[in-house]
């Protein structure tokens, strides 16, 4: 079933390095559900983990899109221009009772859940504090802003999503743990819920997700169409071998995705 016109969707990569299969197959996913929809689709560079990120990518990620055929809509939303808004919202919630500073490290707390430890109180004043968020029924109390002063991705994303009227999220497998506390956000702070997509994560030889850590190969833009058509290849899409540029391929795909 078709969406209404209102549909925004959002492709917000980080730019710690170059797209590889694993990012093009989440940006064809993401676009071609928007297109269908008669969406928007907008692009937005998730670099608020400022250590990781490297000069120049957000470039080379753009021109990356642009090689493969990719347009979005309006301008390219930046984390570390929007510190304001989540530190706002950060204080909402804290005036509200349900943000907490926390001296906690991962070694202190030595378990995937978090017990709530300083929630009555720091355990340890000597040490520079995160602030959490209390949790709910599927969710611990995780961090939103760390303890080196950087806001989490976890609240950062909710707060850009809600301001660019975010209503559809398709995104990798591998975040599906991070949507119950997005949506724990999105109830506390009266925001509206998108809908979540996850699709399945392309992996290696050896089974382990493509990313920069596995060392997956760059996406090669003089060879974008044949790098197209292993993305959408993993998405069960082939389109007509009479599309032979990127931005054929596109179209060729999303009219296949339109008929009944």
């Amino acid at each position: 079933m078709e969406r209404s016109k209102q549909y925004v969707g959002r492709f917000a990569p980080s730019p710690t390095g170059p797209l590889h299969l694993g990012s093009l197959v989440t940006a064809v996913a993401s676009y071609l559900d928007a297109r269908r929809n008669g969406g928007k689709w907008l692009v937005r560079m998730e670099d608020v983990d400022l250590p990781r990120c490297v000069p120049g990518a957000d470039m080379d990620i753009l021109r990356t899109l642009e090689a493969f055929g990719f347009e979005w809509d309006g301008p390219v939303m930046y984390q570390t221009a929007r510190t304001e808004a989540y530190q706002a919202e950060l204080d909402r919630l804290r005036a509200a009772g349900m943000a907490y500073p926390c001296s906690c490290s991962r070694k202190d707390v030595g378990a995937p859940v978090y017990p709530g430890t300083c929630r009555n109180g720091v355990r340890d004043l000597a040490k520079p504090v995160a602030w959490r968020v209390v949790g709910g029924d599927e969710t611990d109390d995780f961090v939103i802003r760390r303890s080196d002063g950087l806001f989490a991705y976890q609240l950062a994303v909710v707060v850009d999503d809600a301001a660019q009227g975010v209503t559809d999220v398709v995104r990798g497998a591998d975040l599906l743990d991070s949507t119950p506390r997005q949506m724990r956000l999105q109830k506390l702070l009266g925001y509206p819920v998108p809908r979540y997509v996850h699709i399945p994560v392309v992996t290696n030889a050896a089974g382990e997700k493509l990313s920069k850590q596995t060392l997956a190969p760059a996406l090669r833009m003089d060879d974008a169409a044949n790098e197209l058509r292993a993305a959408l290849r993993v998405l069960g899409i082939r389109p007509d071998r009479c599309a032979t540029t990127p931005r054929e391929l596109l179209m060729a795909s999303q009219m296949l995705l339109s008929l009944p």
